[in-house]
């Protein structure tokens, strides 16, 4: 059977070219906002697009963040990306404000150190050979749309599989923690690599 997976609709984010990018990849996927459906699906994947204080004020309204951390305590699937990323940190600053996240990880989402931005096209990752998402695709290119990102992780004593990326400076293009993953880049428009990292997450899950 084809593992079920919510895309959650909660305003933000590229939902329809992630729908069908895990269709791709092997997914009976359906893009909604209902909590039941969301807390029901074997993975449930939060994308996010824009700013990090509106994604994260669409998330808590439609009751994303307890979403998200219920099925965390039942050790459910969930994948991140982009915003649907940072958002998973303690807390992001945009132009002088500070909202806070999910702060599922320690972390502060702040704008990159970089001669151009947004940083915008494609990039090569530094992923560890213990990497499940990256598994047969280490060395390939991914799609970057974005001008925050998360530069260190706050260690709190546990040790997820961190993959960084570097434009201007380094920062982290994805985290693997048990069931919770996330991507900065975007696998959904990152071509035949992208595809393979959807597969590899779906994997995961069944």
């Amino acid at each position: 059977m084809k593992p079920r997976v919510v895309v959650f609709d909660y305003g933000s984010g590229n939902l329809r070219s992630a729908h069908r990018a895990l269709q791709r990849a092997g997914a009976d996927s359906e893009v909604t906002a209902d909590a039941r459906a969301a807390m029901k699906a074997d993975g449930l994947v939060v994308p996010g697009v824009g700013a990090f204080a509106a994604c994260m004020s669409g998330l808590r309204a439609a009751g994303g963040d307890e979403i998200i951390a219920k099925r965390l305590a039942a050790g459910r699937r969930v994948l991140g990306i982009c915003v649907g990323m940072q958002v998973l940190f303690t807390r992001g600053r945009e132009h002088g404000v500070v909202t806070d996240g999910c702060a599922l990880w320690p972390g502060v989402v702040d704008r990159l150190d970089a001669s151009v931005l947004p940083h915008m096209g494609w990039n090569t990752v530094t992923a560890t050979a213990v990497s499940s998402l990256f598994a047969g695709v280490a060395g390939e290119r991914f799609y970057f749309v974005h001008s925050y990102a998360v530069k260190r992780w706050d260690s709190d004593g546990r040790r997820p599989v961190l993959t960084w990326a570097t434009h201007g400076e380094r920062f982290i293009a994805a985290v693997e923690d048990g069931p919770l993953c996330a991507t900065q880049f975007h696998p959904e428009k990152s071509g035949d690599a992208g595809a393979a990292l959807l597969s590899n997450w779906l994997e995961m899950i069944r």
